[in-house]
């Protein structure tokens, strides 16, 4: 009799400490090489933001924020993933720039039952043939971006094109979505090289691209990549010769080359802190928490808007230890937030909201600190991301 009051009361203590544990909110990005500016600290103030705007609990327990660093390595991730999972208590991994690393995770999230959100994570296979029932791609894919702006570059008469691409996952898919698009618009792709991760001298591959006489130099790499191969492009005079179409061009890439360096880009985003009264309420609180003073870009921006999505249906489920559960009900759910407006999640994981095509503003249009952008179109969201049925992903064969 004894022995059972105490094993029940064991049990009891055991669950009503679990019922206490925080839920935990991991943000897993590069906090130190070519993608720490674009994601970083930035990314980890969106999430902890989110967890404040949303009350600090979900389920009756608190909500914690914690961050670590993959250093572009899907070994390093998939490591860290399995002790936050196994021994930290963390319930989602959010952020993930970098394919590869998110592919990795991926993979130990399905099998630990929780959930991961790719807001920095580019390729499109994480709704395609990667698609996994713990799994929502938020803010962009490589097919959005690769068929969106080949499609606009093409109908400005750009239709050769040479491409310098980073040499894993997330470059050779960008590659492969712009062809797919200029070779359906009647463009043809004339050469290309593959570049490492944190390359610090393009000039090999842009003198390539010179002599290749392509109208189109299409750079599709990210990051301090991006901002170093339009730089060294503009010592070498490819920009006034031949266009250079960034396939990922960010907020944060505007700065480090200048108004004038960089006017005219187009670009593909789903967010811009400029947008409306809503994001620049919230770009402005961004702004001036944030380490280097930056408006939030639209990965960050994803990161606050998929957090706060997670949270309301922990809310529903009312847990987040079954995280099948907790992502079937973000799909049941529509999505609703101040940055991306109304939206929803399809059954293969993928977010859909609008994108717009950008341009880079001239010095003499920008009117102060962080004016960068003006909108030349919109594509409604059934347009800028691939349709389900050619995703191939188990979760929806046959429909």
């Amino acid at each position: 009799m004894t022995r059972t009051i105490f094993l029940s009361a064991a049990l009891a203590f055991a669950a009503l400490a679990q019922a206490q544990e925080p839920i935990r909110v991991g943000v897993m990005n590069d906090q130190s090489s070519v993608y720490a500016d674009f994601q970083g600290k930035g990314s980890v103030l969106a999430a902890q933001m989110a967890v404040e705007d949303y009350g600090g609990k979900a389920a009756g327990r608190k909500v914690e924020v914690v961050f670590a660093d993959h250093q572009n390595k899907p070994d390093v991730g998939s490591a860290i993933a399995r002790k936050w999972l196994d021994e930290d208590g963390v319930d989602l991994i959010v952020d993930l720039p970098n394919s590869a690393v998110a592919l990795a995770v991926n993979e130990v999230v399905r099998q630990k039952n929780r959930v991961m959100i790719g807001s920095g994570a580019g390729t499109s296979e994480l709704t395609g043939s990667k698609c996994s029932p713990n799994t929502v791609h938020w803010t962009y894919d490589t097919w959005a971006y690769g068929h969106s702006l080949a499609r606009a570059v093409v109908q400005r008469g750009g239709k050769s094109w040479f491409f310098i691409t980073a040499d894993y996952a997330f470059g050779h898919d960008l590659e492969r979505q712009a062809t797919d698009q200029l070779t359906k618009d009647g463009g043809k792709v004339v050469g290309g090289v593959r570049t490492p991760l944190g390359t610090p001298d393009f000039s090999s591959f842009l003198l390539q691209a010179q002599s290749s006489g392509a109208q189109v130099v299409a750079l599709a790499v990210a990051g301090g990549d991006t901002t170093n191969s339009l730089k060294q492009a503009a010592e070498f005079g490819l920009t006034g010769k031949q266009s250079m179409v960034s396939l990922i061009f960010t907020l944060n890439n505007v700065p480090a080359l200048g108004l004038k360096a960089s006017q005219g880009v187009l670009t593909v985003n789903p967010f811009y802190w400029d947008m409306n009264d809503q994001t620049r309420a919230f770009s402005r609180r961004f702004q001036k928490r944030a380490h280097n003073g930056a408006m939030p870009n639209d990965m960050q921006a994803g990161v606050y808007s998929a957090v706060l999505h997670f949270l309301k249906a922990v809310d529903k489920v009312g847990g987040a230890a079954d995280g099948k559960a907790v992502v079937a009900a973000m799909k049941a759910m529509p999505t609703d937030d101040p940055l991306f407006g109304k939206g929803r999640i399809r059954e293969d994981g993928r977010k859909l909201h609008p994108m717009y095509l950008l341009q880079v503003k001239s010095p003499e249009e920008s009117k102060g600190d962080w004016d960068f952008y003006k909108v030349i179109s919109t594509i409604p969201a059934e347009q800028a991301f691939r349709p389900m049925s050619e995703g191939n992903c188990p979760l929806v064969a046959g429909k």
